[in-house]
This record gives C-alpha cells, structure tokens and sequence, in this order.
C-alpha cells in the first residue's frame, strides 16, 4: 500500500503551480518597473547633460537600493508571509513609478526616485522561499528556475520602455503603474502561504544573525554577486555600451539589450533543471568558465555582427546557468524557515555585483575611453568564482 504512495508525496499539489505563476508574473512586473530608468538612460544623460559616471550612476542606484532591500524583504517574507508582501510590495512600487514623470528634469530629483524605485528589486526574496515551499526538494532547484525567468522583466523593459517612449515620454510609466496595480489586487486572491509552514518567532536581527553566520550565506552570496549580478550590470549599463561603443541609436541598443536579458532567462530555469540532475556546484563552475571565456573575447573590442553578438549571447547563457544553479544550491543547502533570510543576503549580495560594474565602466570609459578593462576584470571574476565553485563547494550535498 505504500508504493503507489511515494510519489504522490512527491507530486507538487495544483497550489503549487498557481503560486509559481502569479509569482514569476509579479517578479516579471515589478523587474521591469525596477528597470525602467535604464532603457532611457541614454535620454536622461542629452536632457540632463550627465558625464559618463552621472549616468552609471542613475541607472545604478535602483540596484543598490533593491539588493539591499532583499535583506530585510526577505526576513519579513519569513516572518508574515508571501501572500501579504506580494501584494504590499507591488503597490508600493507604483509610488516611485510615477514619480518617473515629474522629476525628470532634475539629477537630484531622479537619484532620489530612483532610490525609492528599488523596492522593486526586492521581491525575488518574496519568491523563493515561497517557491521552494511548495515544491518537494527533487523539483527546487526547476522550479525556482521558473520562478527565475521573472527577471525578464528586464528584457521587457529595454525592449518595450523606449518604444513606448516614442509614443509619449509618460506612457511607459503609466502602463507599468497600471499593470502593478492590477497585479497587486490579483495577488491578493492568487498567492497563498503553505498551509502548515514554520513561522519563525524571534527577532528580525536574530534571524538575519543566524543566516548570516553560517559559511554557506556567504559563499553562495560571492558566487551569485558574479552570476545575477553580471545578469543585473548587463541589465542596466548594456544599452549605454552599445550605444555609446556601437553608436546604436537607443530603440536598436534598447533592442539588443533584451535578447541578452533573455538568453539569462531562459538559461535560469535550464540552470536549475540541470542542477537537479547533476550537483548545482558543478553546474555553476561550467557555466562561470564560459563567461570568463567570452568576456576575454569582447574584452577585444571584436566587430558588432557577428562576433560581438554571439560572444554578449554566450555570456548571457553562462550568467543565466550560473544564476539559477547557485539558488538551487540555496534551496538544498538551506532550511525552510530560514530560506527567506538567506535568500534576502544572498540576493542582496548578488544585486550589489550588479551596482558595481556599471560605476566602474562608466569610470574606466571616462578614464581611458575603453571597455576593455572592464571585461577583463569580469573574465578574472568568473574564472575565480569556477575554480571556487569545483574545488570547494562541489563538497557540499543537500541538507
């Protein structure tokens, strides 16, 4: 009687599958409203009249913010719930997102908008530790690779803010407002908790504490630093370096922009299929190796079409592999209560990998007027994070 038994324990209930969805569409949602001033960046810096590193850094501060913010998202998360900060933290989004409109015409006014917009870059530390509580441990690391494929909401935005633009420079504000809110009122009857799931009862400093002295917070928070945060400094700077070393216009930089954003998201959910199968360490080592191969080769300047393309594609299947095979190691290794806190420092940690890039290229450009540096140093990264990933945390198993 117990054999037909096992893997009807295993199957994922139809709960499951719902809560997947409404997430990776509110992951999606709240990306492309996180990513909103960076397909326009290249706008702000004539409007403005912004150097170089004036303009990294406008596109930068929503990183900051919202890697930050995953910190404490993700230990609230623990604490109340998906089902009430999914909807709360989408709303909330709408604030900044709006605010896009009037201060557009002052530096000051846009840094300090584009502070608060980062809060949308925290709800994948609402996603996966809902995710992963839904899912039995055999399916994690695919499933939180779906969930993943929400950061197209970055592909979305260099695809869809800049045309929408052309039609009126209010209009992609105002659809991605309308589109938060109606999801957040979705959420509200779509998302649900796991029924039965451990609430923890300490303080919120004591339970970040606690993820934050286990050795493994810190190892998986460097590798995704490389992994989701190469995919988050492409995310925001790659518009700038097509249209400032190519002289793309902004639509086609825009354009080009998003189908790197979504090679790393279709990758993501391969990264964690994959790691079910073969151990996430080994998985994050072949993919490391590959973005340190291609980043050499940009790092020579190589022609647009086709070398250059096919050498920024690659790179972004590397960093979408390594990006997903890192949190199906978060979701082995780690326990249930305290996914959602290790998840917010490791995410936080991984989107601050993506705040830093973009300040130094648009220093080194401004500085000796290449990019080549700059991916030399993200070849050196990648290489160091393979040989760690093989050598050391290939010895770690499910826990």
């Amino acid at each position: 009687m117990e054999a037909p038994e096992k893997p009807q324990q295993e199957k994922p209930p139809a709960a499951a599958y719902r809560n997947l969805v409404t997430a990776t569409v509110g992951f999606a949602l709240t990306f492309w409203a996180w990513s909103l001033i960076a397909p326009l960046g290249s706008d702000y810096k004539e409007r403005l009249g912004l150097s170089s590193f004036q303009q990294s850094l406008l596109v930068a501060v929503p990183v900051i913010v919202g890697s930050l913010g995953r910190i404490p998202v993700g230990a609230l998360t623990d604490k109340y719930g998906a089902k009430k900060m999914f909807p709360l933290v989408s709303a909330l989004t709408i604030v900044p997102v709006l605010l896009l409109i009037p201060a557009r015409d002052s530096y000051g006014l846009m840094l300090a908008v584009g502070f608060l917009l980062g809060l949308g870059g925290t709800t994948f530390a609402i996603g996966v530790p809902l995710v992963n509580s839904w899912f039995p441990p055999a399916r994690r690391g695919s499933a939180i690779g779906v969930f993943g494929m929400g950061m197209g909401g970055v592909a979305l935005s260099g695809y869809f803010t800049p045309r929408m633009a052309e039609h009126g420079e209010n209009l992609p504000f105002t659809v991605v407002a309308i589109a938060l809110a109606v999801y957040a009122v979705a959420a509200v009857f779509l998302v649900s908790d796991r029924p039965g799931r451990a609430v923890p009862t300490d303080s919120l400093g004591t339970r970040l504490g606690r993820a934050g002295r286990l050795r493994v917070t810190w190892e998986l928070s460097a590798l995704y630093a490389i992994g989701f945060g190469g995919i988050v400094a492409f995310g925001v700077y790659l518009p700038t370096y097509l249209k400032t070393w190519y002289e793309l216009d902004p639509t086609d930089a825009g354009t080009k922009a998003a189908g790197f954003a979504l090679v790393t998201v279709v990758f993501r959910p391969f990264g964690g299929w994959l790691s079910d199968r073969v151990h996430p360490a080994v998985v994050t080592a072949g993919a490391l190796a590959a973005v340190a191969l291609f980043a050499v080769v940009q790092a020579f300047d190589p022609s647009l079409a086709p070398v250059g393309t096919v050498s920024l594609l690659l790179m972004a299947a590397g960093l979408g592999t390594a990006s997903g095979s890192v949190f199906a190691l978060v979701a082995q290794v780690t326990p249930q209560p305290q996914v959602g806190s290790v998840t917010g420092i490791v995410g936080a940690v991984g989107g601050l990998g993506g705040f830093v890039p973009p300040l130094v290229m648009g220093a080194i450009y401004s500085a000796k007027d290449s990019y080549s540096i700059g991916f030399m140093l993200l070849s050196d990264l990648a290489l160091a994070g393979c040989v760690y990933a093989y050598v050391r945390m290939r010895t770690l198993r499910a826990g």
